[in-house]
């Protein structure tokens, strides 16, 4: 079944008794035991509920997992995979990935005894070199925020596998849709629930899928014990957002390619960021292993100047930090989103005071171009 035919069908197998299509919002704590010993296979919704577990099964199949696990936040479920770590245990991780992901692993988690090495994941070799004996697993980005490097995720499966490694890919910007870290070889998938999968800028989710039964047991236990779990209102808003993924996300790359292209040709930028382009370095990568590009571009204007009169002058583009919603959204990263980045690894990777991060939405491309257009010439 195509994937698209698979997302929108998410949960609509669950209410059998009534037949309803819509999942019903299981807006309950607890749950009324049959019997001495007995169970509905529910107690506490923190354990599991039949709202959330419809949308853990779903995204399951859609990442052709095992199991999958919905959490509060996609830095919830993060925290949630690095409890598979015990101090001393060192993991590779991208250097250009998400600021929130970095401040997590060095000044939450590097308190416990954790190690993280930063390292361009697209360069296997680079990841290779950064192995030591105390390295437990690699974490990836598929495709990395904001900077748009592409991992080989093969290559870097074979590295782990090789080594008794976990290979954990955040697969945020490319979803399901896209791309299957799990059927490339990853160990992990991990979201941030509340971009592309739910679609609207209206809930705040993360979503882990686990390739192996086993491991599943293991994060299951985790997310009940610690508890970060998504709750019934949220997992149906996420549902229901995963049900048009395919078509936004066929229009949204529809407008990032038309965008991207415009802005290569714009004199006011200096430099664009999109897989997409053929002169991206991570294009033929991307074309293999993936069913498109994206629709997340970064791109540097000329001067330090035009960054404010971007901000400020776009009228149908927000200025907001999010991003992955059928509204198109724009940010600055350097202040923005990878503030808790090193200045030094910032401007080493090119995080800089006038690179700009767009993430196109379901407006008429046409209308987005022009929007962009005013504002540089305002």
């Amino acid at each position: 079944m195509n994937i698209s035919t698979q997302a929108v069908q998410i949960g609509l197998e669950w209410d059998t008794r009534t037949g309803a299509v819509s999942v019903p919002i299981y807006q309950t704590a607890t749950f009324r035991h049959p019997g001495l010993g007995q169970s509905t296979g529910y107690d506490y919704s923190r354990s599991g509920n039949p709202t959330r577990q419809s949308l853990e099964d779903g995204m399951a199949r859609l990442d052709n997992g095992a199991r999958a696990f919905a959490y509060s936040s996609g830095m919830a479920a993060i925290a949630n995979l690095l409890l598979l770590f015990r101090s001393g245990d060192h993991l590779v991780v991208t250097e250009d990935l998400y600021g929130g992901t970095c401040r997590l692993f060095d000044k939450v988690f590097n308190q416990f005894g954790l190690t993280f090495s930063y390292v361009d994941t697209s360069d296997v070799e680079a990841v290779r070199a950064a192995l030591t004996p105390r390295t437990r697993a690699v974490f990836a980005e598929s495709l990395t925020n904001p900077l748009l490097k592409f991992a080989d995720i093969p290559a870097l499966s074979t590295l782990c596998r090789d080594r008794g490694l976990l290979l954990i890919v955040d697969n945020t910007f490319l979803t399901p849709y896209l791309l299957r870290p799990l059927d490339l070889g990853a160990d992990v998938a991990v979201y941030s629930a509340s971009k592309y999968l739910a679609g609207h800028n209206d809930a705040i989710a993360g979503l882990v899928a686990v390739k192996d039964a086993e491991l599943a047991e293991r994060v299951s236990y985790h997310q009940n014990a610690a508890g970060a779990v998504l709750g019934p209102q949220d997992s149906w808003l996420v549902m229901r957002g995963i049900k048009t993924l395919g078509v936004r996300l066929d229009r949204q790359q529809e407008n990032a390619a038309k965008i991207a292209g415009w802005l290569k040709k714009h004199p006011a930028i200096a430099k664009v960021y999109y897989p997409g382009l053929e002169d991206h370095p991570g294009h033929a990568l991307v074309k293999r292993d993936s069913r498109g590009f994206g629709a997340m571009i970064a791109f540097e204007v000329a001067t330090h100047a035009l960054v404010e009169q971007v901000l400020l002058k776009t009228r149908l583009i927000s200025f907001a930090e999010s991003l992955g919603g059928v509204e198109s959204l724009i940010t600055f990263p350097e202040v923005q989103t990878h503030a808790d980045i090193p200045l030094e690894l910032r401007a080493r990777l090119g995080i800089n005071n006038t690179l700009l991060r767009l993430s196109v939405g379901i407006e008429d491309g046409g209308d987005l171009i022009e929007d962009l257009n005013q504002a540089l010439e305002a």
